[in-house]
């Protein structure tokens, strides 16, 4: 049987099974993964990932471990992460804190534009930016799966994706805050929380001989800590600056915002372009993520606006549509794409694609890797099958997205008409709620307030907090790399510039540096 075979048996197998309120029950799991990762990615405290690695063990202790439970867990899965990248752009819009790390780069035009009242032509522009660039990537990954992986591997070794990475750092130093000095603090804070407790040595590092930090500090507590509770102290100072100014805490007004007509739609397709390409790339690179990609698209965007833009437009940073268009198109597109290297590879591109990993290694059926995608000269390959399934269950929650996340993502605005001082509070608790679920220890929450009033400080001396957030999560995945390059290059100290495009990404890291403490001096 040939290729197109397979894939018509995907598509029968997407289809096929039981029965559930007049639809075949992979349909309705993966519609069901889409809607309760678009409630998690609005909560702000909680997350794809949290949501997904909760989910799976009771999804399998209810469809069991055979074959035909597969195709059902994947699409419940499926359908969380991508509704939670969709999800995070409300509280980012909404309230300035984002409900995923996939957010972070939203809030920086989406909350501005809900200060002015455009809170809803926000949340319009971020589901279609969003939905565009998730569609984007999953064609690229229907298409390319079996050889953008292989292309990528075969290009940048690991020297270069060290290079790259530490290109990457300096870049985000440098667009974020208003001096390149103070984005360089947060990056070695970030990277210096990164290392505590963790390494390759039998003795964990900068513990202070504290068992408690021996295994390091939970992700969750840092980013949700400087991001969402540092958030929470500020507004909580503000609005009690503002109540004894004024008297009373002034709240936002939201206007019922216009629909994207088509010219709207087509003035925003060259910053949605760009970012849904950037982000398709990065989430090709195995263990980069949708942060990165953010970043990226986000920068692309700000180069272009700075040029094209209107007299009477906000520059970014300022409530720039556009802005909130190139980052969730950035964003979205990781998500199809990092499962090039999942069934390429088998490798992870980010923390959702370790739980798909997770289920496809538990539940029999599929066997992530090369062979997936061998057409057997004769008979059926039905991890092939089950992979063209899965693609079929991408295609329906990318259709019901077009048809109806926006209408839920729009519904969720009125969350902005709660006072602050009834909100603030219960994000707080909602957050350390989640926390103390995820970790199970008090001290989780120690560590959760502690990195919130680090956030708080951050925000108060004028030290960007994305770069820490950004350098923390890239530290482990840029210390590991580096280390592998530096055992396969032979213990080669200058492994950095041991190649022609590690080269050129280490001089553009130095030009970065130079070029915007120059500008920034002339200011």
């Amino acid at each position: 049987m040939g290729l197109f075979d397979h894939v018509l048996l995907g598509f029968q197998a997407a289809f096929s099974g039981q029965m559930v309120a007049g639809l075949p029950l992979n349909i309705l799991m993966v519609i069901g993964g889409l809607f309760f990762g678009i409630l998690v990615g609005a909560t702000p405290g909680l997350a794809g990932p949290m949501a997904m690695a909760i989910a799976l063990p009771i999804l399998i202790s209810v469809f069991g471990y055979e074959t035909a439970s597969l195709l059902p867990i994947l699409g419940f899965l499926l359908g969380i992460m991508k509704g939670a990248t969709l999800g995070g752009a409300v509280p980012a819009i909404l309230f300035n804190t984002p409900g995923t790390p996939d957010a972070l780069m939203t809030t920086l035009d989406g909350y501005p534009m809900t200060k002015r009242g455009d809170a809803k032509q926000a949340l319009k522009t971020a589901h279609f930016a969003s939905v565009s660039g998730d569609t984007f990537s999953d064609i690229v990954l229907i298409v390319c799966a079996p050889f953008l992986a292989i292309f990528v591997e075969t290009y940048l070794d690991l020297p270069e994706k060290s290079a790259l990475i530490l290109l990457s750092l300096t870049f985000i130093a440098a667009v974020m805050g208003d001096r390149m000095s103070k984005g360089l603090i947060a990056l070695g804070a970030g990277m210096f929380v990164a290392f505590i407790g963790t390494g390759e040595g039998f003795y964990p590092r900068l513990s202070l001989g504290m068992n408690e930090l021996s295994g390091g500090f939970p992700i969750a507590t840092v980013v949700l800590g400087t991001l969402i509770i540092g958030e929470v102290f500020s507004a909580m100072v503000q609005a009690r600056m503002q109540r004894e100014t004024t008297g009373r805490i002034e709240p936002i007004k939201l206007n019922e915002g216009r629909d994207l007509t088509l010219a709207d739609r087509v003035k925003l397709m060259p910053y949605i372009g760009p970012s849904a390409l950037i982000g398709t790339m990065i989430g090709a690179l195995p263990g980069i993520g949708s942060t990165l990609a953010a970043t990226l698209g986000y920068a692309k965007g700000r180069r272009r606006h700075a040029v094209k833009k209107a007299a009477d437009e906000p520059d970014f940073g300022s409530g720039a549509i556009q802005g909130v268009a190139s980052t969730e198109a950035a964003n979205s597109a990781v998500s199809g794409a990092n499962l090039i290297p999942v069934l390429s590879l088998g490798i992870p591109g980010n923390a959702a694609a370790i739980f798909l990993i997770l289920a496809m290694e538990t539940v029999d059926g599929l066997n992530p890797g090369p062979g997936v995608f061998r057409v057997p000269s004769s008979g059926i390959n039905p991890e092939m099958v089950m992979v063209f399934g899965l693609f079929t269950l991408m295609i329906v929650a990318n259709l019901t997205n077009w048809i109806v996340g926006g209408r839920v993502m729009q519904l969720m605005s009125v969350m902005i008409r709660i006072p602050k001082q009834i909100l603030m509070p219960t994000v707080l608790l909602i957050t350390m709620t989640s926390i103390y679920a995820q970790e199970a220890n008090l001290l989780a929450l120690v560590f959760l307030l502690g990195f919130g009033v680090l956030g708080f400080v951050m925000r108060m001396t004028g030290i960007p907090v994305l770069p820490f957030v950004i350098a923390y999560i890239l530290g482990p995945s840029f210390e590991a790399t580096s280390r592998q390059a530096f055992a396969s290059t032979g213990g080669d100290p200058w492994f950095l510039v041991s190649s022609p495009i590690s080269i050129l990404f280490m001089v553009m890291s130095a030009g970065i540096i130079i070029y915007f403490t120059y500008r920034n001096s002339r200011r």
